[in-house]
């Protein structure tokens, strides 16, 4: 599996970034602790995706609050050769008396002394999204003691759009600070919002990019079926708010089917495959099952110039 550079970061990411955000839980929300991944799975994903050349594994603070760090602490300890990079985040809820996105310098202080207690080491630190309530200012200045005090490589923000991105850059080098070295925001050929405008900036400012969700959910692998009851577990079972309205693209998804049959791949290769083959993505995130990589490592031999990527992204056009 290739590697490819991160930005400004001077490190270099696999092309696909293992998401651990399915290990005891589903992402950040409290109501689906304990519907993720068990323990024993979780350590067996880890397996298979660095058996396939993965080296980057992503998870965050608030992920089934604190087991998937604990997890891939776990995996870490008992692979302390392993040349894997270890990407978290931090800002989600993590306490119940916390009302939101908090990146206060206390925060932080404390969450990343948490995370490291949990993995061991934190190469990549991200913001998990913007704070409405702690000035950018102060939120830089916290990151900027993580850096000096060698308890990350490098730093980063989730879910920034071109104004947000922009103030942290602005506001980073007013005070001499530093800044975010790349972004990590959704991704897919149902979201792709950030190349209006986003993905200029960052080709100008050297900045990485490390999309999720490449299959929206599992929309763009096939996961549901018109008329059919939606899979018990699946995201849209677990988190119906998360996931976007289906009734308008199953024809895209129709036509994306018959895209990856003209293939002989799969909708979840194909769509992977789009994300990949984007000049902006340096690494982009994936969270099969035990037993589920297969995708993945089809997706890695699936080539497309730019003519077949627009070609793909027109099949949800209108």
């Amino acid at each position: 599996m290739e590697l490819r550079p991160l930005g400004g970061t001077g490190l270099s990411v696999s092309e696909v970034i293992l998401g651990c955000g399915s290990i005891g839980g589903i992402g950040s929300a409290p109501s689906t602790r304990g519907r993720g991944l068990s323990v024993e799975d979780g350590l067996r994903q880890i397996d298979e995706a660095v058996a396939l050349g993965v080296r980057t594994l992503d998870t965050a603070d608030a992920y089934a609050g604190g087991v998937s760090e604990q997890v891939v602490g776990q995996w870490l300890a008992a692979h302390p050769d392993a040349d894997v990079l270890v990407a978290t985040k931090v800002g989600n809820k993590v306490r119940p008396e916390q009302a939101g996105v908090l990146l206060s310098p206390d925060h932080i202080a404390a969450q990343v002394e948490a995370s490291l207690a949990r993995l061991g080491r934190i190469d990549l630190y991200l913001s998990h999204a913007p704070d409405p309530t702690t000035p950018v200012e102060q939120t830089l200045e916290a990151f900027a003691a993580v850096l000096e005090s060698g308890q990350a490589r490098a730093i980063g923000g989730c879910h920034l759009d071109v104004r947000s991105l922009e103030h942290v850059l602005v506001t980073a080098d007013r005070l001499g600070l530093p800044a975010y070295s790349w972004v990590q925001n959704e991704y897919n050929l149902l979201a792709r919002e950030d190349e209006a405008d986003l993905f200029a900036m960052l080709r100008e400012r050297g900045i990485g990019y490390t999309p999720f969700s490449a299959h929206a959910g599992g929309v763009l692998a096939g996961r549901y079926r018109r008329g059919e009851p939606v899979p018990a577990g699946s995201r849209l079972d677990v988190l119906p708010a998360v996931i976007r309205d289906l009734d308008g693209l199953w024809d895209g998804l129709n036509r994306l089917a018959l895209a990856a049959d003209s293939r002989g791949v799969s909708m979840a290769a194909l769509s992977l495959a789009w994300v990949l083959s984007s000049p902006a993505v340096a690494g982009a995130i994936a969270a099969p099952r035990p037993g589920q990589f297969g995708d993945v490592a089809a997706a890695l031999e699936i080539e497309l110039s730019e003519d077949e990527r627009a070609e793909l992204a027109s099949l949800f056009a209108g």
